[in-house]
């Protein structure tokens, strides 16, 4: 099943899932409790969906990104028919069903630090890891690159004005002197990473294995990053949204969830409704997965699920008319006086980089032990910019 019919299953997923909600709000009602099980069935399924759509998207990728590498292989490259025998026998029974000469073929040194990276360039694309966790928040928020600067300075209004007042076509008004400015300012500083990696294993590859490392570094930057954005404390590392502060985001802007355990749809129609409708539009929900499972359940007072699944590919699900974005990285421990999510223009937290990711490759340094350095490096800042476009949710103190 392609990505386009994979989309249109999860469309009619959709649609059968709004059916069963629309029959008991039609008739007045509550869910049955098959209905509920129905339709948290058809969720679970949705959700499978999605998960084989990211995939496969992924892979998608990564085929393109293979077929635009034409560099040759190596001459110790092992594509023959031996080795991919080898490796089909070691996929069936194991590494106890390898001859003497299979495990020679499939092994370079030690293979936990790499050696079943040797077989053919195939078993390479299909490095067995845990899913990659995503890291949306970065593609919302505003980015900066630095290029004739060390910081960026973020001027605001600290204080308005008061409202101009009906007078007469020979008056002024009253004279206002409350209008004060101030500024924020982003000072870049730097993340990095090193990794060594054996020339025997590079070469055995072809590069699969540099493919390999450069990817995971660039992968865990953005990591760093986001779990930063969520809660970094501004002290050489950005100013998180779920951490409160003068400086970003103050305490006046949180709102509790009406549980001290989890959510009430009160709590987010509050939350919702904290935040000026100038900034509905662009608002998305930001909650961890843990959160997402919890509010789906909620109903309000005539029995209406908060939760409102997107009918079509360009409609996404919804919260109380708002989109919601899911983050690893958020907060998942809902108990007293703790944050639980938040909405937001995130187009109002800042980041400034001074330098892009990058990636140093070091041949010579570690020659003496047959290894190639690889130095990631990336120098960037971030923070809330304009605390108004931000509502955090708390956990309501018992």
């Amino acid at each position: 099943m392609n990505v386009r019919e994979l989309r249109a299953k999860r469309t009619k997923i959709g649609v059968d899932a709004a059916a069963i909600m629309d029959e008991a709000q039609k008739a007045g009602r509550n869910m049955t409790p098959e209905e509920e099980t129905s339709f948290d069935r058809l969720m679970d399924e949705r959700d499978g969906v999605d998960k084989t759509i990211e995939r496969a998207e992924r892979l998608r990728e990564g085929e393109r990104r293979a077929a635009e590498d034409d560099e040759p292989q190596g001459p110790g490259a092992r594509n023959d028919e031996a080795a991919m025998g080898a490796l089909r026998a070691y996929f069936i029974g194991g590494r106890a069903a390898l001859s003497e000469q299979q495990q020679r073929a499939l092994n370079a040194g030690s293979d936990p630090e790499g050696g079943y990276l040797v077989p053919p360039q195939q078993w390479v694309a299909g490095l067995i890891k845990a899913v990659d966790d995503m890291t949306p928040l970065r593609g919302l928020a505003t980015v900066h690159q630095l290029t004739q600067a060390d910081s960026l300075g973020v001027p605001t209004l600290d204080t308005d004005m008061d409202d101009t007042e009906w007078t007469t076509e020979i008056r002024t008004g009253s004279q206002d002197d409350s209008l004060r400015f101030g500024k924020r300012e982003l000072s870049p500083n730097p993340m990095a990473k090193r990794v060594k990696v054996s020339r025997t294993l590079l070469r055995l590859t072809a590069g699969s294995a540099e493919n390999v490392v450069r990817d995971r570094l660039a992968y865990k930057f953005s990591v760093t990053q986001e779990k930063a954005y969520m809660t970094g404390d501004g002290n050489k590392k950005p100013l998180g949204m779920f951490t409160a502060s003068a400086d970003g985001i103050p305490t006046s802007r949180d709102v509790a969830t009406g549980l001290a355990t989890g959510f009430t749809g009160d709590g987010l129609i509050d939350a919702k409704y904290a935040l000026k409708a100038a900034y509905w539009a662009r608002a998305r929900w930001l909650f961890h997965r843990d959160a997402l499972k919890a509010i789906r359940k909620l109903k309000t007072v005539d029995g209406v699920y908060v939760w409102q699944p997107g009918l079509s590919t360009d409609r996404p699900d919804a919260i109380l008319d708002v989109p919601f974005i899911a983050s690893e990285f958020a907060p998942n421990t809902f108990t007293n006086g703790l944050y639980a999510g938040m909405i937001a223009d995130f187009s109002h937290y800042w980041i400034a980089e001074s330098l892009k990711f990058e990636v140093q490759r070091l041949v010579e340094l570690y020659a003496e032990t047959n290894q190639v350095g690889f130095i990631g490096r990336q120098e960037g800042d971030a923070m809330p910019v304009l605390s108004e476009a931000f509502v955090r949710l708390k956990c309501a103190t018992s």
